[in-house]
């Protein structure tokens, strides 16, 4: 596997302002190869942050919470003006899963 396989444009931003982050040479990032996350659920924060900012929280885990009331932990690995991709943590097969968002169903999230 190569190191931008999750990454639609390379690993880079582009003229969309699309953005994946660059890893090491030789780094992968699979669902095998990511720690569980913490084992707490936060609080929902009082105010409304939405999906601008989550760059910052590339390769971090994140806890997301939608606009639907639904909310998971997520590892982040590329965010895009239309699509944030990473891996949703599953309490049910107990293990991180690929995992897309629409960014206008993220309604807060908190970096760790």
């Amino acid at each position: 596997m190569n190191n931008n396989s999750f990454y639609p444009h390379g690993g880079h931003g582009d003229e969309f302002g699309n953005f994946g982050g660059n890893l090491p040479s030789g780094a992968e990032i699979s669902p095998s190869t990511l720690s569980s996350p913490p084992g707490f659920s936060p609080p929902i924060p009082a105010w409304q942050v939405g999906p601008s900012g989550l760059r910052r929280c590339l390769f971090r885990n994140t806890y997301i919470w939608l606009n639907n009331g639904n909310s998971f932990w997520f590892f982040p690995t590329f965010v895009g003006r239309n699509t944030i991709i990473g891996f949703r943590w599953s309490r049910r097969r107990f293990g991180w899963v690929y995992h897309m968002i629409n960014p206008n169903t993220v309604r807060s999230f908190q970096c760790f």
